[in-house]
Parts: C-alpha cells; sequence; structure tokens
C-alpha cells in the first residue's frame, strides 16, 4: 500500500538569515551553533527548491558602543577601528568557512561592498518611516564624558543602586546589576569606566519608531501565525506580554509610603490579584502616565519595577561610529542606533549579492516583497523583542500609515522568526560578555570533526527546551570512561552509516565488474528495486520534508537516524539468503536506494562527506542532491559516463571521519 501524506507547500524564493555577531568578537559556539541550523535549512531549501532560489547572508554587525570601547582597548594594534572591524570580520568569515556554514554572503555593516548600500538603505527606513508618521522625538537623559567629549552608553558608567538595600555589586546609568530600573539622574556616585572621572548629565534628542502605537496591526500578526506548526508557543506567549497595559510592580512593604502619595500619581488600576501577592501592580492607561508616575516613585524613594510594554523605539543615537543619518525633522548630525539598523541590515546584505551576480538594483525586492518568497530568520531567544514586535511593526510601516499585518504583493512582507531557547554551557549561563565565557568556536575544532558538530547541534531541540553544551574534553570533571555528549549523533555517521557504505561497496567491487586485465572494478548492477523499497524511503523523504517545514531539526535527526540504522538491519537479514548472482544484484540494488536517499537527506547537515559519497558512487551532480529526482529510482541519477563504474574503494576507508584528536584517543586505548 503506497505511503500518502499531505506535503507541505514551501515558497518559490526564500532568504534565510542568521544572527549577526559582533564587530569585536571572535565566535563562540552559540554563534556557530545557530549559524549551524541556519544552515542546515538553507542548504536543504537549495535542494529543495533550487540554488538559485535561495539566498543565505548575514554578516558582522559593526557598529555601536560595544565595538568602540573593544578598538579603545586594542587600539594600539590597529590602525583604525576600520581595521579593527574588519580583523573581526575575517576572523569569524573563517571560523564560518570551518564549520561548513555556505553562506552566500557574509557582510559586514561597515566594510565595503555592504556598508555603501547598507547606509542607502538606512535612509530609506528612516525617510519613509517618517513620511508614513511614525517617527517622534523624544529627549532624554544620558551621561557625557567631558573629557572625552563622549556620549556615554548604559555599561560604561557605573555606580551604587539608588534603591534602599540593594545588594547589587554595581549600579550602569538606568539599571543596576539585578534588574532594579531607576532614572540616570538617581544614580549614586556615577563614575565614566573610560576615565575615571566623574560624567555630567546632559539632555539629548534622538528619533524614535512609534512601536507602542501598533498593538493592533502586531496582535493581528501574531494571532496569524500562532497555530502554525513551525511558530513556538513560548515566542507567542513572550511576545504578547509586550502588548501588555503599562504596569508599575511595588513591593507591600511600601504600601503605606504609596497611599501617602498615591494623590499625586497618575490615573491608575489596582490589578493586584489578591492580598498574598508579594507587590502590587499599578496599571496605567498610557505609556507617558506610567514614566511620569515612575519620576514621582523616584522622588519619594519607593522602590518599583516596571513590566513589559511596548514603547518608543529609538533609531538614532549621538555617537561617531555609526551609520550616518540623514538630518530629519530639525535634528542633525545623528547616527543610527545599532540595534534598528542591524534589523534591516539583512535586506543591504541581501540586495549586495544580488548586485554581485549581476542582478538588477531591485532585484531584493523579488525576495522580500513577494508573496511567492519567505524570509526565514534564525535568532536567539533573547532577541525576540527586536526581530518580533520591534521589526515586524517597522516592515509594516515602510508600506504606509495604514498597513494591514498582512503585506500585499510587492511589499515589504512579515519574516518567519525561528528562535532558539537558551544554549547552557556545562549547564551554567555563559557569555562572552559574563562572569562564565564559552570557549571560542575555533577551538573546538581542535577536538571535533565540524560533522559531528553540526549533528549534535541539529539533534538539540532547541526549539523547545534550553539545552546545555557539555564536551567532555571541557568538562574538568569528567570521567576518563565517560562518553562524550558531543560525538554521540555523529556516530551515526562515522560509525553506522560509514559501516553500510563499505559493505556494500565492497560487495559491489568483490561481485560485479571486472576491466580488461580481469581485475574486479565494481559496476552496480542493475536490478529492479522493490516496492517496499521505493515505500520505505519515501516515507522517510516526507516525514523528513514535514520536519524540515516545520522547524523541527531533532525529529529531522530522529528520522534519518531510524532509517539509517534499518538500512544495516535490513542488509544483515538479506545478506544471509543472497546466495545467487540475482538475489545479491537485487539486494544491492535495494541497498543502493536506501543510501542514496539517505545521503540525500543528510546533505544539508554533513555537505563534504555526503557529496564525497555521491562522487564514489558516481551521481550526476546535477540530479542527485536535487528534490525533483528524490522519488525516482537511484539508475537514473547516474553520471552516464560513468557507465555505474564506482571509484575504487580503498580497505577501512571512511567518507565521515573522526578527528585526528580522537583518532589518537583511540590508539592509546
Amino acid at each position: 500500500m503506497e505511503y500518502v501524506k499531505p506535503r507541505p507547500n514551501f515558497p518559490k524564493r526564500a532568504v534565510i538569515t542568521s544572527g549577526m555577531p559582533y564587530g569585536n568578537k571572535l565566535l563562540h559556539y552559540g554563534h556557530v551553533g545557530l549559524a549551524v541550523r541556519a544552515d542546515f535549512f538553507a542548504r536543504f531549501m537549495r535542494d529543495r527548491i533550487g540554488a538559485e532560489n535561495v539566498v543565505f547572508i548575514s554578516g558582522t554587525d559593526c557598529y555601536g558602543t560595544t565595538t568602540i570601547e573593544g578598538y579603545r582597548a586594542a587600539k594600539d594594534k590597529f590602525n583604525s577601528i576600520f581595521d579593527y572591524v574588519n580583523f573581526y570580520h575575517e576572523q569569524q568569515a573563517k571560523t564560518f568557512l570551518d564549520y561548513e556554514i555556505g553562506f552566500n554572503f557574509f557582510g559586514a555593516s561597515a566594510l565595503p561592498p555592504a556598508n555603501k548600500i547598507h547606509e542607502d538603505m538606512s535612509h530609506y527606513f528612516i525617510t519613509t518611516l517618517n513620511k508614513n508618521g511614525m517617527l517622534s522625538t523624544h529627549s532624554s537623559y544620558q551621561f557625557y564624558d567631558k573629557k572625552l567629549n563622549l556620549i556615554l552608553n548604559g555599561r560604561q558608567v557605573v555606580g551604587k543602586c539608588p534603591f534602599e538595600g540593594c545588594t547589587s555589586e554595581r549600579g550602569y546609568a538606568d539599571e543596576c546589576s539585578l534588574g532594579h530600573q531607576y532614572m540616570p539622574e538617581d544614580l549614586i556616585d556615577p563614575i565614566s569606566t573610560l576615565t575615571g572621572e566623574k560624567p555630567e548629565l546632559i539632555k539629548v534628542q534622538n528619533h524614535y519608531f512609534n512601536l507602542e502605537q501598533c498593538i493592533p496591526q502586531l496582535e493581528n500578526w501574531i494571532n496569524s501565525i500562532e497555530h502554525d506548526g513551525d511558530t513556538p508557543q513560548f515566542m507567542v506567549k513572550e511576545i504578547r506580554e509586550f502588548f501588555k497595559k503599562p504596569e508599575i510592580y511595588i513591593k507591600r512593604e511600601y504600601l503605606s509610603k504609596l497611599n501617602e502619595i498615591k494623590a499625586e500619581l497618575p490615573a491608575f488600576e489596582d490589578i493586584t490579584k489578591n492580598d498574598k501577592m508579594p507587590s502590587l501592580t499599578l496599571q496605567f492607561e498610557k505609556l507617558t502616565d506610567r514614566e511620569q508616575a515612575c519620576e514621582i516613585l523616584n522622588k519619594y524613594e519607593i522602590r518599583y519595577r516596571t513590566g513589559k510594554t511596548l514603547t518608543p523605539f529609538r533609531l538614532t543615537a549621538n555617537i561617531e561610529w555609526g551609520v550616518p543619518c540623514a538630518d530629519i525633522n530639525g535634528l542633525k548630525n545623528q547616527t543610527f542606533y545599532v540595534w534598528p539598523e542591524s534589523l534591516w541590515a539583512p535586506i543591504s546584505f541581501t540586495k549586495t549579492y544580488l548586485k554581485s551576480i549581476g542582478k538588477p538594483d531591485d532585484e531584493w525586492k523579488k525576495f522580500w516583497c513577494s508573496k511567492d518568497s519567505k524570509v526565514y530568520q534564525f535568532i536567539g531567544e533573547d532577541n525576540l523583542y527586536f526581530y518580533g514586535p520591534a521589526q515586524q511593526a517597522m516592515f509594516m510601516y515602510m508600506n504606509g500609515n495604514h498597513p494591514e499585518a498582512e503585506a500585499k504583493e510587492g511589499e515589504l512582507q512579515n519574516t518567519k522568526v525561528i528562535p532558539i531557547k537558551l544554549l547552557l554551557y556545562m549547564n551554567q549561563k555563559a557569555s562572552s560578555s559574563g562572569s562564565i565565557k564559552p570557549p571560542v568556536a575555533s577551538e573546538f575544532l581542535k577536538y571535533y570533526t565540524p560533522e559531528q558538530f553540526r549533528m549534535h547541534f541539529l539533534a538539540m531541540n532547541l526549539g523547545n527546551n534550553n539545552v546545555s553544551l557539555n564536551p567532555k574534553v571541557f568538562n574538568p570533571d569528567a570521567k576518563p570512561e565517560d562518553v562524550d555528549p558531543m560525538v554521540l549523533e555523529g556516530n551515526l555517521l562515522t560509525n553506522v552509516f560509514n559501516r553500510i557504505l563499505r559493505t556494500v561497496f565492497y560487495s559491489t567491487q568483490n561481485n560485479f565488474g571486472v576491466d580488461e586485465n580481469g581485475s574486479k572494478i565494481g559496476i552496480i548492477p542493475t536490478a529492479t528495486i522493490t516496492e517496499e523499497t521505493m515505500q520505505a524511503c519515501k516515507k522517510t523523504i516526507l516525514d523528513v520534508e514535514r520536519f524540515m517545514y516545520d522547524k523541527k531539526f531533532h525529529q529531522v535527526y530522529n528520522a534519518i537516524d531510524v532509517f539509517i540504522r534499518n538500512i544495516n538491519k535490513y542488509w544483515i537479514k538479506e545478506i544471509a539468503t543472497a546466495t545467487t548472482e540475482e538475489s545479491l544484484k537485487t539486494l544491492i540494488a535495494n541497498t543502493l536506494q536506501m543510501i542514496i536517499t539517505a545521503n540525500t537527506l543528510l546533505h544539508p547537515i554533513a555537505p563534504s562527506g555526503t557529496e564525497n559519497v555521491a562522487d564514489y558512487i558516481g551521481l550526476d551532480k546535477q540530479k542527485c542532491f536535487n528534490w525533483n529526482y528524490i522519488f525516482e529510482p537511484f539508475y537514473s541519477l547516474l553520471n552516464t559516463e560513468r557507465n555505474g563504474k564506482l571509484t575504487l574503494l580503498k580497505e577501512k576507508e571512511d567518507f565521515f571521519k573522526k578527528s585526528e584528536y580522537q583518532l589518537l584517543q583511540l590508539t592509546q586505548k
């Protein structure tokens, strides 16, 4: 009975983006892990809808104060900040390449060839948003280092949290290390981390996108994707939290003090659920009312926390190292705040790439502004606010001042956001800026192959759960007899798949085909592939296709794992009764059909190894990974010039290898 399963509809064109690393650091495992997932999907889409229809891009996020600080600390080693970010850009590009991450374009927002295109795209965004009535100007206090003539960012100022009894080690410009928020003018004993001097407070103006006005459109957007199979429910929940009215939480110990001054507060509703709650919840109708309330609470030294809500999204900044912003609405000499310009940077990179292959200037619109196309963005959960409400709302209002949740043909389309949960290191949160620092990504390749790393990351259920990376070689508590978690999934390639490949190829070499000298050369025998085999292949293909569509990569791994192990079981069972030449031909043909199916499905995960297998068999490079041919008997995929001749397989040769470190460990046991 034929296996029947509804097939998903993929777009005609696709853009895949991966999170942009900052231009002041080497890549760590999190950067690469996220990019591996994006690369897996990009390679699948190239096989599925055609490589010419897929653009996979990312780049170095060059601008911002983190880069300025990094350059200031290392400026004796570089001639300019451009040299500084170019150094890290080249290191990042090399590391991605070492992990077989195959971007169509890995650019840099401040460097050629993308920088000028990115400046133009930034100008296009802010002028269009302004034309559509979504820009406003707000003033705020910021710390200013007079000695450096520099406006300081939040982490360039340290002092003491103004909240009574706070035990945090340090307070920053407007938030302490324990998360207490306050006005910059309330920070006690502020010091510039750059000069050690006490900074001044100055009032600055910047452009903001009126994000708080976009709740109706954003609610329609999240409602439209909530029940899609590839929309994680944690993403829906987290984004919806921003749609609440502005709230303030005040501990009950301040209740009497609050009662004394609440007449001074703007109108609010006490929505505290019950008297046993440790904090009161005050809800305001407008954001400006909450801001006024915060000023009053600070005045009377009443500690509080603010709840999630949509606030104006800052578009510009007052630092020299940034994308220049045009003079708009009387504001001059502004640069773009790094977060918003990084949201449209993928469009700049797409345009740069398409221009580099000779496409016209407006070709990018076929990928970003067409209903036949889809943009898939792989991000970390901690960036959901930016890629969710902020980006989606900005994109909507690029299309006019009364946008709909679903853009029309020719308008800038909403993107498909694919977040992953927190990736721990040794069961702890790690970051390059925190106390627990992860190893740089290049360190892993001293001990593991790219294929092992890729297999491990793809098998993690990061779409739903926080997962920890626990490499044995970096674990001081690991025992010699412990299994290394990093290689478990890779064993499917280095052990199981290698074994069946060698077995079938040696059997073919030893039994079929001789040259003019009578030497065995291995010619693939012709035989009829059974319907049972074709249906087994089809079932796995359709399962993988559905899991890929739903971005359930751990289930893709599981399906391929079961399929490859079943190939081995099938061979072991049937070889005992394959006592004639015809029965052996049939066995080899059926097994090769399953091997080539598995090889095609593995191609996005292990590109080098699978392409090596395809070359060995003699498959047509234009067909062997192309899903237009995936359901056909493998004979139609053979390169006609090879006439079914296998490449000679040497004894104990592996298509998927262990690292030199692992091989050395094996020889020492």
